[in-house]
């Protein structure tokens, strides 16, 4: 089953949570936390033949599956996702703000618009993607200070977006569910449609 995506989540209202594996997904199933599904079969798995009836126990799994109340923790949809280098660059398209050239993960690094040694903070609203060598060039200065523009503005993703940005491996499917969720200002739907499964 190493083959199988990952399954979206939705609380039971419908708001994007998270990814599971189909592990967990089974859990869901088989303790009947599961309110409602969208999307294709993604997959089915097989248990052992009851004694009783002579029948083979099976659990077929949508791509979109909404669970029942509190089964898991739900967090908000406005909550700010963590910050990691892996979705900086994805939410950037490996693109550094201040030259302008695509980079790969390696390339690239964190830069904090305003230094943390000089009182920026580590937030989605003050990082960018930035080759080394432009970040080598803005050392501990401002973008103003050092010579260097900014080409883009940062933003804070929403949590579709987040989605989008830690899947590498979304179904059509959960695509075309969590397009209209995410926000317009967006840069990730462009750089992750051609990882969206079925698609070249």
């Amino acid at each position: 089953m190493a083959d199988v995506p990952l399954i979206l989540t939705l609380d039971n209202n419908g708001i994007p949570n998270r990814w599971i594996s189909w592990q967990q997904a089974c859990f869901y199933y088989a303790k009947n936390l599961v309110a409602w599904t969208l999307g294709d079969a993604a997959f089915t798995v097989y248990g052992g033949i009851s004694r009783a009836t002579g029948t083979r126990s099976s659990i077929t799994a949508h791509s979109i599956i909404a669970i029942k109340g509190k089964a898991m923790a739900m967090k908000g949809f406005n909550q700010i996702p963590p910050l990691s280098n892996r979705e900086l660059f994805r939410r950037d398209r490996h693109l550094c703000a201040y030259c302008g050239d695509e980079f790969n993960f390696l390339r690239l690094t964190r830069d904090h618009i305003r230094p943390v040694s000089r009182g920026g903070k580590n937030t989605w609203m003050n990082v960018v993607a930035a080759c080394r060598h432009c970040n080598g060039q803005k050392r501990n200065r401002t973008p103003e200070e050092s010579g260097l523009e900014l080409l883009y503005a940062p933003y804070v993703p929403n949590k579709a977006e987040y989605l989008i940005l830690t899947n590498r491996r979304i179904l059509l499917d959960q695509m075309e569910f969590l397009k209209p969720h995410v926000s317009s200002q967006s840069r990730a739907l462009p750089l992750v449609a051609p990882a969206i499964e079925g698609l070249a």
